[in-house]
């Protein structure tokens, strides 16, 4: 099944969650001059129009970005985020929002490198072309092109089988980001087989995994399944913006499992996670969790 379109969803709560962990996770491998490998096994399009196409028909942005977009008080690593959205969008008008490969690209040195992976026949085409109008926007400007050379690599293809051929990176340091649209049931067990292989061929690599929380066995499994691999640590972050809906259907959580966390992000998400679920939360439902394993933290919205 290849129905699953990331532009029906760009900029909700789902993705405030995966890019300000993503984020935090690249800016802390850039503090060693060493290069390091960015690889996304689900890069989609990349980057996404939210006022036109897909993302108008239920504008989700409106429980992410949106209610982020004018806020003065925002937590300073929550700021990084937000900044770099808005540096897509000079107008001051909310009109694109960055995918997970934008995201890294605005981060990334030019010593790093990106390696990109989609298999959706549309979106490989629509993330080609945006990358290829960066590249010509950069030389326009006088800097050297992002996607020529070895810099950014992008493939069409399975990233849970890409991957494999990619660790360990030259330089032994990189990030991993699987979110794959869990479309079909298989995503989960790929995902928990993917980490774990991924584990054997680079130990010490950041492995970070997004996945939707649901009342289903298959979403609820996978977290305590990551938990079992071979790893020198984990930490389990979750964002519920409401309570589960009468009929079961919609995204209202999601969580980001990271193994090989960074030392400085349990401090972030605790200065962070409170005040998206302030902010982003619609009624007395929503609520955060933070589980480092010897560490387990849940805050809730205050009933209003």
């Amino acid at each position: 099944m290849l129905s699953y379109r990331h532009s029906f969803h760009a900029g909700n709560h789902a993705d405030v969650l995966k890019h300000f962990v993503t984020i935090q996770l690249l800016n802390y491998l850039g503090q060693k001059d060493t290069a390091y490998t960015y690889i996304d096994t689900h890069a989609g399009a990349g980057l996404y129009a939210l006022d036109g196409g897909y993302a108008t028909k239920n504008a989700e942005f409106e429980t992410g970005i949106g209610p982020l977009w004018d806020r003065k008080d925002l937590p300073a690593p929550l700021a990084e985020y937000v900044d770099l959205v808005k540096e897509l969008n000079p107008s001051g008008k909310m009109r694109y929002y960055p995918g997970s490969p934008y995201c890294a690209e605005k981060i990334l040195r030019e010593q790093d490198r990106l390696r990109l992976f989609e298999l959706h026949p549309s979106e490989i085409k629509i993330l080609a072309e945006n990358f290829r109008k960066l590249d010509a926007h950069s030389a326009a400007q006088g800097h050297r092109p992002t996607t020529r050379g070895k810099r950014v690599i992008i493939t069409a293809g399975d990233g849970f089988e890409g991957l494999k051929a990619l660790l360990p990176p030259p330089s032994r340091r990189g990030l991993v980001l699987i979110d794959p649209p869990y479309e079909v049931k298989d995503d989960y067990r790929r995902v928990k087989d993917t980490v774990e292989d991924g584990l054997k061929r680079f130990p010490t690599g950041v492995f970070a995994v997004w996945y939707p929380v649901l009342n289903r066995p298959d979403s609820k499994q996978l977290p305590e399944r990551l938990k079992r691999l071979q790893a020198n640590g984990w930490l389990n972050v979750t964002l519920s913006v409401s309570g589960p809906s009468p009929d079961g259907f919609g995204l209202h959580s999601s969580g980001m499992f990271i193994i090989n966390p960074p030392w400085t992000l349990e401090a972030s998400l605790r200065e962070v996670m409170p005040y998206l679920v302030k902010v982003l939360g619609r009624d007395a439902g929503a609520s955060f969790s933070i589980d480092a394993g010897e560490t387990q933290t849940i805050g809730r919205a205050r009933k209003k």
